[in-house]
């Protein structure tokens, strides 16, 4: 049950009420954990606001048809919001049945149910020592009960809806993500087709019939890029009008980009080696010098065959894209470190500035690449590091690296037991 503080400043209110107005020496306001019917003899009582404090209550006990109020605690001395302490269970359904709304007992003490439509959701209680109450008394007691259920049923129902706007909120970043990885994941097979198409007019002469095919893979392909940039921006304004929500989101869980137990025994080299050819023609064109060094005489690996694809294939375009031409990438497996295998990527590109390795994981999140003219959307490595981590593998970065390199990217993965 949460409370919120705008209902605790009108218990305060109402209670100074009873205080100045009606001379309460004494008042407490208790809330039941949940709504519940009138009749319901099971709901425990919360108290939510107390005056003067919980310490006058110690020698406030006193019983009301039924109803035994908690002795107070020595060391509480303070009624704070959202607190559980001392529970009481509501009286009997036959003591509703005999106690007229306003009745006392004693009479220098008054208990009033909260109820509203039907709903009971609570208890105000009031006292004074010097004499009892009269029916006018009786009467603007009543209205105060009164308001207090109106408020709390409204608090209630602020909480519910509340809780709507943020599970509403949850699966609108959820859809949000999963589209920003299918595009992700879409850009980089099209970028190898492009080049694909580019090389082969390149090999055609002008009178070469396949030319046209050629020609047309890569007017299609630019046209499919085209079409990518304009969903960027259409993605672009929804991150601003997310921005408040953020707050709200942060403790919830993302969605996995893998199905639950996908990780099997693969080898490196399957994934890599088909990759690695992609990545030299791309290289190619840009006039890169791209060195890889895969062996194959090495362990297999526990991992998903699509998700490890996707990471490596995220590693390589962002080694391709952000090394300036005449650089160098390099690309090694089987590396070696006890109960696991690494797979690096090294460029001699733009390197990382160490105010931003902290965060190149991030989604979005793009550094002091953000303003520059090398498109990106800042999704390739927070992707890469959610589907290592699904596949209980880890990811580092280095930069500088140690052997010289601008960037280094290792990729750990577990062993695969049974090989």
């Amino acid at each position: 049950m949460l409370t919120s503080s705008d209902f605790v400043a009108l218990c305060q209110v109402q209670v100074a009420t009873l205080t100045q107005r009606l001379g309460a020496v004494w008042s407490i306001v208790y809330l039941t954990e949940e709504l519940v019917e009138k009749e319901n003899s099971q709901a425990k009582l919360i108290p939510v606001f107390a005056y003067p404090d919980l310490a006058a209550w110690q020698k406030a006990k006193a019983v009301a048809g039924g109803l035994l109020l908690p002795e107070v605690e020595e060391s509480s001395r303070k009624l704070l919001p959202n607190t559980a302490p001392n529970p009481i269970s509501l009286p009997t359904k036959e003591f509703w049945q005999d106690t007229t709304p306003g009745e006392l007992s004693p009479t220098r003490q008054i208990v009033l149910p909260l109820i509203y439509e039907g709903s009971l959701m609570g208890l105000l209680v009031t006292g004074r020592e010097d004499r009892a109450w009269n029916e006018t008394e009786r009467k603007e007691i009543e209205t105060i009960a009164q308001t207090l259920a109106i408020a709390c049923s409204m608090d209630r129902r602020r909480e519910w809806v509340e809780q709507q706007l943020t599970k509403q909120q949850h699966l609108h970043q959820q859809q949000r993500d999963l589209l920003d990885n299918l595009l992700h994941q879409f850009r980089n097979p099209l970028t190898a087709l492009r080049t694909f198409g580019k090389l082969l007019l390149k090999r055609f002469t002008p009178e070469d019939a396949n030319r046209a095919v050629a020609d047309n893979i890569v007017r299609e392909s630019d046209r499919l890029q085209e079409l990518l940039k304009q969903f960027d921006r259409a993605i672009d304004l929804t991150v601003d009008d997310l921005a408040p929500q953020k707050a709200l989101m942060l403790n919830l869980k993302p969605l996995p980009l893998l199905p639950a137990a996908n990780s099997k025994q693969l080898y490196v080299q399957d994934i890599l080696a088909p990759l690695v050819e992609s990545a030299k023609a791309i290289a190619l064109e840009r006039n890169l010098n791209l060195l890889a060094d895969i062996p194959i005489n090495v362990p297999a690996v526990k991992a998903d065959f699509g998700g490890l694809q996707e990471v490596l294939s995220n590693l390589i375009d962002n080694a391709l894209k952000y090394t300036p031409a005449g650089g160098q990438i390099i690309i090694q497996s089987g590396i070696q470190r006890d109960g696991w295998q690494g797979i690096a990527i090294s460029d001699t590109g733009l390197g990382i500035p160490q105010a931003d390795l902290g965060k190149v994981f991030e989604r979005h999140y793009r550094g002091i690449q953000e303003n520059s003219a090398i498109a990106g959307t800042g999704l390739g490595l927070a992707i890469a590091k959610e589907l290592v981590e699904q596949m209980q593998g880890e990811i580092e970065v280095f930069s500088p690296a140690p052997d010289g390199m601008a960037t280094k990217f290792i990729v750990w993965l577990p062993l695969s037991l049974s090989d």
